[in-house]
């Protein structure tokens, strides 16, 4: 990712008059259906000083995901927002293909474990072979499966570990109680960031609920905050900014972190990961919103946090350090639309000594910011770099799919061959 970026920029007088006419067609189009810009701002989730710009063609909307929300929002398609554009396939609710994860969606179906709750309690005496030997050593590879873009194998290893974690949490020896709901915790945790990866929030949210319940039952409470940290995230998928933002900044009151009212601010290492985590959640929020001067401040926070943990480290699967703050920084700034601020941080990120996922979250988001500034060949290099990392991620993640769609609708009948076999094989084709 470290090279020169290379592309041309386009006519930006001619950028420029496409916004403004972009712009005023917004403004006629919203006073057509009677609504105040605050009223518009609130149905898209965005803030009104965001929805101002776009109509005083400050703001260019660029992302196929923001355009197919505004015309939503306005009551018209697509093409009548924006006469232009070629007709856009609807994209699909879930990932494309079968679903690896279809099995552990199951699981998350009613009680986790009714028949245990018929078995006879354990007795206390410890037995002579504690049946959570080998428990761990899966947890752990579900979290290697999760991490490296393994689905299929996840969804093939939690149907066992799951029902077995949830029987034994609940007919275990009192000793073993504690730990084999901390195991169950991290599980439900592992469960919950492969849906929200895949565009599952619905099952990345009960899944978190359960990850935050079982914390509490092992005594566990920095785990807790872990499950709310996926919480918060499975509330960013589905666009519940303010719930997002609610469950985010109460975390980081408790935590005593930059502006919270909680007790002494956080100080150990795990307590650090989880707050500068949550300021990342923050910071996404604000970019999705519009809020720019919010963002920065949130990432900002991030990196404050960062540089007292020291360097990178994993606690708690958070993959939480100064590289990660760069990569969401990156992340942050092409929500908000600033490709070349977004381009100019990834180039110094140096993303090898994090996960698969992390990796290939990078490139894809550099390849969005590629495609907000028409450079087709780079974006199109970047897209490819993040499906030979994790190529179920890129075909299973929706906004990755968007970010393929966008770039196809705004090449048109120009995209070149290599785009046009990825969007084939992403499921984001026009």
């Amino acid at each position: 990712m470290g090279r020169e970026i290379r592309g041309h920029r386009g006519n930006s007088e001619e950028r420029d008059r496409e916004r403004r006419a972009f712009g005023t067609r917004v403004a006629e189009l919203r006073a057509r259906r009677g609504l105040t810009q605050k009223e518009l701002a609130a149905l898209l989730g965005r803030t009104t000083s965001w929805l101002s710009q776009v109509e005083r063609g400050i703001q260019p909307v660029n992302r196929i995901d923001v355009l197919n929300r505004l015309a939503d929002g306005l009551g018209v398609s697509v093409v009548e927002l924006r006469p232009d554009a070629p007709p856009v396939a609807e994209p699909t609710e879930g990932p494309v293909g079968d679903d690896p994860l279809n099995r552990a969606r199951l699981l998350l179906s009613g009680h986790p474990a009714l028949e245990a709750l018929l078995s006879r309690p354990a007795q206390d005496p410890p037995r002579a072979d504690p049946p959570l030997a080998g428990f761990r050593e899966d947890v752990e590879h579900v979290w290697s499966l999760a991490h490296g873009d393994r689905y299929a194998e996840l969804g093939a290893a939690l149907n066992s570990l799951l029902p077995s974690l949830e029987r034994l949490a609940r007919t275990a020896a009192k000793p073993e109680r504690a730990m084999a709901y901390g195991l169950l915790a991290r599980t439900y945790q592992a469960l919950s960031a492969a849906f929200t990866r895949r565009n599952e929030a619905d099952a990345a949210w009960v899944a978190a609920d359960r990850s935050i319940a079982a914390a509490e039952m092992s005594g566990r409470v920095l785990d807790v905050f872990a499950g709310t940290c996926r919480l918060a995230h499975a509330c960013l998928r589905l666009r519940r900014y303010e719930q997002a933002e609610h469950v985010a900044q109460a975390a980081v009151d408790a935590l005593g972190g930059a502006g919270g009212s909680g007790g002494e601010a956080a100080s150990v290492p795990e307590e650090l990961s989880l707050l500068g985590s949550f300021h990342l959640v923050l910071a996404l929020v604000h970019a999705r919103r519009g809020d720019r001067p919010a963002a920065r401040r949130e990432t900002e926070r991030a990196r404050s946090v960062a540089r007292r943990l020291g360097g990178d480290r994993n606690d708690f699967n958070l993959e939480f350090g100064p590289t990660n703050v760069e990569i969401q920084a990156v992340a942050v700034a092409v929500e908000l639309g600033d490709a070349g601020e977004a381009l100019d941080t990834g180039l110094r990120v140096d993303a090898s000594g994090l996960s698969v996922e992390r990796r290939a979250r990078l490139a894809l988001d550099m390849g969005r910011a590629h495609a907000q500034l028409r450079h087709v060949a780079d974006a199109v290099e970047c897209f490819l770099a993040a499906e030979h990392l994790a190529p179920e991620m890129v075909r299973g993640h929706e906004t990755a799919r968007s970010a393929i769609r966008d770039r196809m609708l705004v090449a048109g009948r120009s995209a070149p061959p290599k785009l046009r076999e990825l969007a084939e094989r992403a499921g984001a084709k026009c």
